[in-house]
């Protein structure tokens, strides 16, 4: 009993007659039986589970009925005597007599609400994020369709090039997301080839200095080994980090590019600062969790964690410290190319 008393989860194993063999103390806490007392009793005394519609788990699931080829029953959600959702799966051991043996497992339902919670914050952030630049595409066509022949060429080009952005940025979110779900299931797809890492940052450099008044800093060592990398997860993940410094950070944003090394491995290093507050070190470790969010400059929550993923999915390193002048600096440690 002292074994299955150390599982993290409640366990009720039934016999062939239905009546239960053993119980450890997490099950009893969860059904509110006496643990001592529960062994010997039927199973419908002990295991006492309702849905929302009131139907039994063991008389809906039968576990000792069924096909001979039935070996278990699914996780299922069900309610507990004082009304807490608990998740509940079985194993169905069998011999030649048929049912020998029904192993329940209970674990507690909040692991599934905190998961909820994360995808109503998900829903939420995604309506927020794609509701600004949406706003601003339908407003502008509504001008252009309403007002086209007061317009002169100059206030039309200054619509079409709002319109033309917010897409962009449209698109680059769908993109985040996108990717956000494929790191999360493992099904990241990467083309890694010999790319130039310092002509990728200044792509870069160059489009984000195009859309801020903040001044962008570009500094790349000569010599450097190609990197091997996904040239478009490279930019999106360079993108990121400069449009992260740019909206949280004050100052010059200053990027480098230079030699540095992974477990003895040569890799070119991408360096991202500001002159702002920079990061406390004891919130460093959460900057990389999914929705985190340090400030009032907005943005979705999802940037670092998806900077992280890529990286790592690259055999890279993220490291974050301070800055010479006590802003941020984040740095990315791409592996170099051996072909």
């Amino acid at each position: 009993m002292d074994l299955i008393d150390s599982l993290p989860d409640g366990v009720v194993v039934l016999d062939a007659a239905g009546t239960v063999e053993a119980i450890n103390a997490e099950a009893a806490r969860m059904l509110g039986v006496d643990q001592a007392s529960s062994v010997g009793q039927a199973a419908g005394v002990v295991l006492c589970l309702q849905d929302t519609e009131g139907r039994d788990w063991l008389e809906h699931n039968r576990p000792w009925q069924g096909l001979s080829s039935r070996t278990g029953i699914p996780e299922q959600s069900w309610l507990l005597p004082n009304g807490s959702e608990v998740l509940v799966v079985a194993r169905i051991v069998r011999g030649s007599a048929g049912v020998q043996r029904v192993a329940v497992s209970l674990r507690s339902g909040r692991g599934r609400a905190r998961l909820d919670r994360e995808r109503s914050d998900l829903v939420a952030t995604v309506a927020h994020e794609l509701r600004s630049p949406l706003t601003g595409v339908k407003g502008f066509v509504q001008a252009l369709l309403n007002r086209w022949d007061h317009l002169n060429d100059e206030q039309k080009k200054l619509m079409l090039s709002t319109v033309h952005s917010d897409s962009d940025r449209l698109s680059r979110l769908i993109a985040e997301l996108l990717d956000v779900a494929r790191i999360d299931t493992g099904r990241l797809q990467l083309y890694p080839r010999p790319s130039d890492a310092g002509m990728l940052a200044a792509r870069v450099v160059d489009s984000v200095s195009q859309s801020t008044a903040r001044t962008v800093v570009l500094d790349i060592e000569r010599g450097l080994p190609p990197v091997q990398a996904d040239p478009d997860k490279f930019v999106q993940v360079v993108t990121n980090l400069v449009e992260n410094a740019v909206r949280h950070g004050e100052g010059t944003v200053l990027v480098t590019v230079g030699a540095g090394r992974i477990a003895e491995a040569p890799a070119v290093v991408v360096g991202v600062q500001d002159e702002g507050a920079g990061i406390a070190e004891e919130i460093r470790r959460r900057v990389f969790t999914k929705f985190w969010k340090h400030g009032t400059s907005g943005g979705s929550g999802l940037g670092m964690y998806l900077v992280n993923g890529l990286v790592r999915a690259h055999g890279g390193q993220v490291e974050i410290g301070s800055a010479p002048g006590g802003g941020a600096l984040v740095s990315v440690l791409w592996p170099a190319s051996t072909a």
